[in-house]
């Protein structure tokens, strides 16, 4: 299945894009650990999109859950891919406590990956209603961190 470039993609890429807003400039960072597993239905869309349920626990400045879902697509060319998810992240970011979902875009092009992980605007609800921002997914010694740079505005 064409599954593995997917999961390349969600795991192992960063994003750089720096959060644009007025409010003070916040950063969060920890690690997480994440389950994939594929999802199967015959009759929905075209069967070389590869569809994932996405579980992910989160530590350090974000103590949260995540639950969301994945599609992927893999080139033709070893090493292009391309996958979108979104998930929605329930629990306290520095002491506020809501949820919010995070939009993942990612692309690899011949092994060049490219990843955008973005907060879905006015998705915030609770403490975190407002919430602005911008996350890496960062893999070292297969370990799974982040790094979240975000803005709360009320």
């Amino acid at each position: 299945m064409k599954i593995i470039a997917a999961i390349c993609l969600l795991l192992g890429l960063g994003s750089s894009a720096r959060t644009q807003t007025k409010e003070p400039v916040m950063h969060a960072k920890g690690t997480f650990e994440v389950k994939l597993k594929p999802q199967t239905d015959e009759n929905v869309g075209d069967p070389t999109v590869g569809r994932m349920s996405i579980d992910k626990q989160f530590h350090g400045d974000l103590e949260a859950i995540s639950k969301g879902q994945m599609l992927a697509v893999q080139g033709d060319v070893k090493g292009s891919a391309g996958y979108v998810a979104m998930e929605r992240v329930s629990g306290t970011l520095a002491g506020h406590t809501g949820s919010f979902a995070l939009q993942h875009t990612g692309t690899m092009n011949r092994g060049v990956p490219e990843l955008s992980v973005t907060v879905v605007p006015d998705s915030g609800t609770g403490d975190l209603a407002g919430l602005t921002g911008k996350m890496t997914i960062i893999i070292a010694d297969g370990k799974h961190s982040y790094e979240f740079e975000y803005a709360l505005s009320k």
